[in-house]
């Protein structure tokens, strides 16, 4: 094992990884409290200290296991608390709330390939390896903030996709849809991992999330000058 390109890779993927999934929880709380619901205040998680959100597999393991392996890189941090009954609207609301981590997430990798934009113009071809390393975090932020919006969008409970379907159904169909958010790991498991197991064709990853996320990152490329 090359220990060096170990630990280049572990950099350039977990530290954009745990940003990403930091602004994306911190974002449904801020606008949850915005809305009339301060549990996430009251908890102290509306913060970006990464350690008040880190979910020991979810941000730590699986991420480092996944960068290693040379697979796509991927994670979790754990839930900022959301009391729908403090909503003013908490119907109607909550799919605001649902909505604002993968909108911050869009917003960022938005901001990197900007900045992607700028190290490219104001460096030479024959940049440095802080350069480099810069530009690979950019890139890889690009990748994950556009794969956590896609992938959390889906709609399945508890994803926010999932909220956003509640938001929509009426009532009775609505109460019924958001008991299936108690199988949220298995359904997790289930979609990452057992399902490519089975087959390739099942692959919900490979062959919907990641042609998604690659087509948006080479559309935002373009969009601020960079890519064929």
């Amino acid at each position: 094992m090359d220990i060096a390109q170990t630990a280049w890779t572990i950099a350039v993927w977990l530290v954009p990884l745990v940003i990403a999934i930091v602004f994306h929880e911190v974002a449904h709380g801020v606008v949850a409290n915005w809305l009339g619901d301060p549990t996430a205040a009251e908890q102290r998680r509306l913060t970006f200290n990464p350690i008040r959100h880190a979910d020991p597999i979810g941000t730590v393991a699986l991420p480092l296991v996944l960068a290693v392996s040379g697979t796509p890189v991927f994670g979790w941090a754990k839930p900022v608390p959301v009391d729908a009954g403090r909503l003013r609207n908490p119907r109607w609301h909550m799919v605001l709330v649902a909505l604002a981590g993968p909108a911050i997430n869009l917003l960022l990798a938005l901001t990197a390939a900007l900045l992607i934009a700028v190290v490219a113009a104001v460096t030479s071809e024959e940049a440095g390896i802080v350069s480099r390393f810069v530009v690979s975090n950019l890139l890889n932020f690009v990748l994950i903030n556009l794969f956590l919006a896609v992938f959390n969008l889906m709609p399945v409970p508890p994803f926010d996709g999932g909220h956003v379907v509640e938001g929509l159904l009426p009532r009775p169909l609505a109460w019924r849809y958001a008991q299936l958010g108690r199988f949220g790991m298995p359904v997790l498991l289930l979609l990452l991992l057992v399902l490519p197991m089975l087959s390739p064709q099942l692959n919900v990853v490979e062959r919907v999330v990641s042609p998604i996320v690659f087509g948006l990152a080479e559309a935002l490329l373009r969009l601020v000058g960079l890519g064929g």
